[in-house]
């Protein structure tokens, strides 16, 4: 067997970087490498940007970011030895570019530049980088190794298809893809179709962790030349995940396989527009007894939004140095909810509850809500607000005479209770985590300075009807009665005023997130939500509220996003604007 066709021993270093920390995210690096080398593998494969995090954003404009980057990535490969890494990092030269680094027997040997610079939705890499011209193969021991980033696959083509053509039996490429739900799934479903489209192994290495609004869900993987999953990374976990492949396998199928021959001429060529980024031998990584590696099970879709709460939240916290969070709790599902996560995300002793009750708040509401606290086993702190309530009427009575109580007596409660979490929130140290959700988010159904004062939101890109579904998934995981029975089955209510119910002021929510569905994720307009049979009343009327709220939504707090259309990275549009989608219908 030549040494081409031998089986190659890797891994993938899926590793949570923070960004900015260079020291860290490369002792990091390091170390996964050390353990793989032990581990017998010959090359590690680690996330797009691994060295300084992703995304860093306006970090990158820094000329001192840059160099420090690189003086880093110098240290970092002087510790690199016996075994093959290959590292994302920002390179400045001409311009500044998303790289691969490869590093080897102390040094850097050779880099690659990313092609296909992403610049929708949450991307915005045109404002960062320069765009790389050629692909690029790496001979190790033998097997030739195309380079690749995130984006470069996601683009059916060339560089992935070029490598593969010019010879590469794997390709490796280095990810850092934000989560959204159902989006694991079908990366790797991608991934695999472009294995078997070039007859190559893939192995694709994901960053995991959350950076501000995003989450990044990790699952990489090692993919052979048939589409199969040889190895497979947790989701939402750091992990090292080591796999053997079967290089002479890739070999064997293009043997059988004629139809590329055609393709392969072609790209001969044009063989001058490919990087050869020299030969590397190491002792490592020969053959195991078998192929692949562990594969660890994907999770279901509610384990897989709850896993992105969770580690959002937990990593905005840590990351921001915070010694714990302090949540307004209603007796209701969205607070509830918040709660559940800010446990599981960080442990019970570094959260706090407090219920606020006013003289509209319901026994059974507090009830619940100091229930679900006792449950949880975190601190409760229990505040009347009926002493603050009369001293605002007193103060504006006579600038309020002669008006009826209005929206203005209710926005009083919210932001006297958003005061007493600041409050909190000042002197302890603690983040306040507020409670609303994407349906009232959308429609404006929430106070400023009120229910919307605090730090992080970590339903905010959650529909209402999903609160639901993930109070309810949560509860059955819990074995046994968490969350009490009626916080689930009462009708949702702000309880400002008597005898609320959010039905009052919205359309029922299984309608309204429909609506929403389709206007704020799928920019349909009146029409065409009408042609999916919804009420043109209600279309209307929810529409108008979301374009009024637009100003509201520019001063929320950072969330995590589970969307493809999240507010503030994905969704932008202008507070003064004067069209409305029912224009479009004219």
């Amino acid at each position: 067997m030549s040494m081409r066709d031998a089986p190659l021993r890797l891994a993938l270093g899926q590793l949570n970087a923070t960004v900015g920390d260079l020291d860290a995210n490369a002792r990091k690096i390091a170390d996964m490498a050390a353990t793989a080398r032990q581990e017998g593998a010959a090359l590690v494969v680690f996330p797009e940007l691994a060295l300084c995090g992703y995304p860093p954003e306006d970090l990158l404009l820094k000329p001192g970011f840059l160099d420090a980057a690189r003086a880093t990535l110098d240290e970092l490969a002087a510790q690199i030895t016996g075994i093959v890494a290959v590292v994302g990092f920002p390179e400045r030269a001409d311009d500044v570019y998303n790289a691969a680094a490869v590093l080897a027997d102390g040094r850097v040997v050779a880099t690659y530049r990313k092609m296909f610079l992403p610049n929708y939705g949450v991307f915005d890499e045109h404002r960062y980088f320069q765009i790389g011209e050629r692909p690029a193969i790496l001979e190790l021991n033998g097997a030739e190794i195309g380079l690749t980033i995130c984006e470069d696959v996601w683009k059916p083509g060339p560089p992935a298809t070029s490598e593969a053509l010019a010879g590469a039996q794997l390709l490796a490429n280095l990810s850092a893809s934000p989560y959204h739900a159902g989006k694991p799934l079908e990366r790797e479903r991608m991934l695999a179709q472009r294995a078997r489209d070039s007859v190559v192994a893939v192995a694709f290495c994901n960053l995991v962790g959350g950076q501000d609004e995003l989450v990044f869900d990790g699952m990489s993987a090692v993919i052979d030349e048939r589409g199969e999953v040889l190895a497979r990374a947790p989701q939402f976990d750091e992990a090292l995940t080591l796999a053997t492949v079967d290089l002479g396998a890739v070999a064997a199928e293009r043997l059988r396989d004629a139809s590329h021959r055609e393709a392969v001429r072609r790209e001969r060529s044009n063989g001058a527009g490919m990087a050869r980024l020299g030969s590397i031998e190491t002792s490592e990584g020969g053959a195991s007894p078998n192929t692949g590696g562990e594969r660890a099970e994907p999770l279901g879709f509610e384990a897989e939004v709850y896993a992105a709460l969770v580690t959002g939240l937990r990593d905005y916290v840590d990351k921001n140095g915070f010694d714990g969070v302090v949540v307004g709790l209603s007796g209701g599902v969205d607070s509830s909810l918040v709660a559940l996560v800010a446990v599981d995300a960080l442990g019970a002793d570094r959260v706090t509850c407090a219920v606020m009750p006013s003289r509209y708040s319901s026994e059974g509401t507090q009830e619940d809500a100091r229930t679900l606290a006792h449950n949880l086993g975190v601190r409760l702190l229990d505040l009347e607000i009926e002493g603050p309530m009369r001293a605002y009427d007193d103060l504006l009575a006579e600038a309020f005479a002669g008006r009826e109580p209005d929206i203005a007596e209710e926005n009083l409660q919210a932001r006297i209770r958003g005061n007493l979490l600041m409050a909190l929130s000042n002197k302890f140290g603690w983040l306040v985590l507020v409670t609303g959700n994407k349906s009232e988010l959308s429609v404006g159904y929430s106070t400023l300075y009120g229910d919307m004062a605090g730090g992080f939101a970590p339903i905010k890109d959650v529909f209402k009807g999903w609160v639901y579904r993930l109070l309810r998934w949560r509860e059955e995981t819990a074995g046994g009665e968490l969350v009490p029975p009626e916080i689930a089955s009462r009708a949702p209510t702000a309880e400002l005023r008597p005898d609320q119910r959010d039905e009052d002021s919205l359309p029922p929510y299984e309608l309204l997130d429909r609506i929403l569905a389709g206007y704020v994720e799928e920019d349909l307009d009146v029409a065409q939500l009408e042609r999916q049979g919804l009420p043109r009343e209600e279309v209307e009327r929810t529409i108008a509220m979301v374009d009024g709220a637009e100003h509201k939504r520019r001063q929320a707090p950072p969330g995590i996003r589970i969307s493809t259309k999240a507010f503030g990275r994905d969704r932008r549009l202008p507070i003064t604007n004067r069209y409305s989608a029912g224009m479009a219908a004219r």
